[in-house]
């Protein structure tokens, strides 16, 4: 017989997996976690070639029954022949505070699509402070030999956090994870919702809304 295993042992397992300073990781979710249980994680890493360097960033993602704990990890080295330095910040978001988990997918060939199939692209957004980001391009009109300036036309898109993930660059064991995570994510973020406005009573509604749209494009 098998012994299960435990949610901490899962996480352990997929921060070794990235390969990027495991060891680190692991320390450091456990002091942020301060014995509580992980109920699902989503670790996601990044590199990007600048010039002759390589940076890595590693964005690690921990649901417990109360918030999210957010790590960012990059690598860095401030000098030429310096020993290299990992930058570290730490959040921890109230589930309450989420207002907003929006899953984005991208499907190739879709007069194609076949029951089951999944997407090849995902973009999971998280929003909880009131950030936002605002996409803009220049306005036109229905005239193609308009010459008039227009101005310009777009929209805001709220969010704190954005992760994206692909079949081609992470595989479609990766996506699924991210897929499973934000799902999770969604359903523990609408349940604190609800149990604030139950505190809250019928004269102060606390109710956020919590859920998924689709959106145009990637965001990397």
């Amino acid at each position: 017989m098998v012994a299960a295993r435990s949610p901490h042992q899962d996480l352990s397992t997929t921060l070794n997996r990235t390969g990027f300073y495991p060891h680190l990781l692991t320390d450091l979710v456990t002091q942020e976690l301060a014995g509580a249980t992980p109920l699902t994680a989503l670790v996601h890493l990044e590199t990007h070639v600048e010039r002759a360097e390589v940076h890595r960033h590693a964005t690690v993602l921990v649901l417990t029954r109360d918030d999210l704990l957010i790590l960012h990890v990059d690598d860095h080295q401030p000098e030429e022949h310096s020993e290299p330095q990992a930058n570290v910040s730490v959040e921890n978001v109230a589930l309450p505070r989420i207002d907003s988990v929006v899953v984005s997918s991208v499907y190739a060939r879709p007069d194609e699509y076949k029951a089951g199939e999944g997407p090849r692209e995902l973009t999971l957004g998280i929003a909880w402070s009131g950030g936002a980001r605002l996409d803009l391009g220049p306005a036109g009109c229905g005239d193609p030999q308009c010459q008039a300036d227009h101005g310009y036309t777009g929209q805001s898109v709220r969010e704190d956090l954005v992760l994206r993930v692909s079949v081609d660059a992470e595989g479609p064991a990766r996506l699924a994870e991210a897929h499973d995570f934000a799902t999770q994510l969604r359903r523990a973020a609408s349940e604190a919702a609800w149990s604030g406005h139950e505190s809250a009573g019928p004269e102060h509604p606390g109710t956020r809304r919590v859920g998924a749209r689709l959106v145009r494009g990637s965001h990397r």
